[in-house]
């Protein structure tokens, strides 16, 4: 069962929250952190990203750079920009996108969650990106950003959250220049503390939604210091990491597409008759075509839209990885068509987040930079769960979650 615990969080005052709460560290490069946090002293970038303080040649995994986060997180907390609570409770971060509003229930996660697989993955985490996260929590002792988890909703857990924001002001409340909005509430009764974390010790399993190599850095660290530690008991801070646990059921997985360079030698007539195999395929002409349904795909190629929605026998609705419509696509078009057959290494493809709308397609395509774009429809939360559960891995770039949680609201120190 899973585990969720108070802790004293680290957050920033009222006035400047909206300043200090940043994107995550892996949605910008270097260059757009630099610009992002530009006359901005407050930006958790400074230590999420503190390569924008350091000369624009450097490396970003260079030790000066980490020596930089743990200095910057350290010039914070003397600042006073980053203040940790006298008691350890829990937290509701709340966002807004377009008109809907989810609740997170925040609190620390087990380490031995993790190791056991309570917490659940439906992705490979690369051993460079981990160690990159592994070095940035060694250096700061702490987990400067939230990782984004789910779990099967849980009507009391519901009905005490919806009672505190109904009946209590946010510490934080603000909207972001994408136009988000954030909203933080401290739960301090120790008595709604105590049965939010008996009822979450009932869920049998989390999932990670968004943050893998977040989650594996931050367990992976604790796990180091539970090795080290020849007196360790396991109530240490090292045992537990920061995370934001939303239900199931408020949670919208949006589409993750396809661009690809070029046609693999292939005519645009050509590459149709192929697709007409495995396809049935509807021009749509120069207006803008959204998938509708599951197995249904749109395609931008020479100027026109088309709807594809592959024939009966061609997917396999039974595995759960191969009635992804990630998987469809792959197996059908890219692999045997336009030969991309390693997703995670081919320079031939691009993925485009479904947030950029399929505007982004069409504009790439007319550009050309590239010569087809394909647009799926979503894959829904239920799915990631069955292959979460089923201890299968998703394929590359399937899952795109919004709004991004916002780094800084609360960070949680391992001293």
């Amino acid at each position: 069962m899973a585990v969720l615990k108070p802790f004293r969080g680290l957050r920033p005052p009222k006035e400047i929250a909206s300043k200090l709460a940043s994107r995550p560290y892996d949605v910008l490069n270097s260059q757009e952190a630099r610009i992002e946090a530009n006359d901005n002293p407050y930006s958790l970038l400074h230590i999420i990203k503190p390569e924008i303080d350091l000369p624009v040649e450097i490396d970003e995994h260079d030790e000066q750079v980490y020596n930089k986060a743990s200095g910057n997180f350290r010039k914070f907390r003397e600042q006073g920009w980053l203040v940790q609570d006298k008691e350890a409770y829990l937290y509701i971060y709340a966002q807004t996108m377009n008109g809907k509003t989810q609740y997170g229930l925040v609190g620390c996660a087990g380490v031995e969650d993790y190791m056991n697989g309570i917490i659940k993955k439906h992705e490979l985490t690369r051993k460079d990106k981990e160690e990159d996260r592994m070095k940035h929590v060694r250096v700061t002792n702490a987990n400067m950003e939230p990782v984004f988890f789910t779990y099967p909703a849980v009507q009391e857990i519901d009905t005490i959250v919806a009672s505190i924001v109904n009946s209590s002001a946010p510490e934080y409340d603000f909207t972001a220049d994408d136009g988000f909005g954030h909203h933080f509430w401290v739960i301090r009764d120790k008595a709604t503390i105590s049965r939010l974390v008996d009822l979450f010790s009932k869920v049998p399993y989390t999932y990670v939604a968004d943050g893998h190599h977040r989650t594996a850095a931050a367990a992976l660290v604790g796990n180091e210091k539970k090795q080290a530690n020849p007196n360790h008991r396991g109530d240490e801070e090292y045992n537990f990491f920061l995370a934001v646990h939303f239900p199931s059921d408020q949670l919208t997985i949006i589409d993750y597409n396809r661009v690809v360079k070029d046609l693999n030698g292939l005519s645009e007539s050509e590459l149709m008759d192929k697709l007409h195999e495995v396809f049935v395929i509807e021009e749509k002409g120069s207006e803008i075509y959204k998938p509708a349904f599951l197995h249904n795909f749109s395609m931008y190629l020479g100027g026109k839209w088309y709807s594809l929605t592959a024939r009966e026998g061609t997917y396999n609705d039974a595995d759960p990885i191969g009635v992804l419509d990630v998987t469809v696509l792959s197996d059908l078009v890219l692999d045997k068509v336009l030969g991309i057959t390693d997703l995670r290494t081919s320079r031939r493809i691009d993925f485009v987040g479904g947030i950029r709308g399929l505007g982004e397609l069409k504009k790439r395509v007319d550009s050309g930079e590239m010569a087809v774009a394909f647009a799926l429809y979503p894959v829904s939360l239920q799915q990631l769960i069955d292959i979460a559960d089923t201890g299968n891995i998703m394929p590359p770039k399937t899952t795109w979650f919004e709004p991004k949680l916002r780094s800084g609201l609360v960070v949680h120190s391992l001293e």
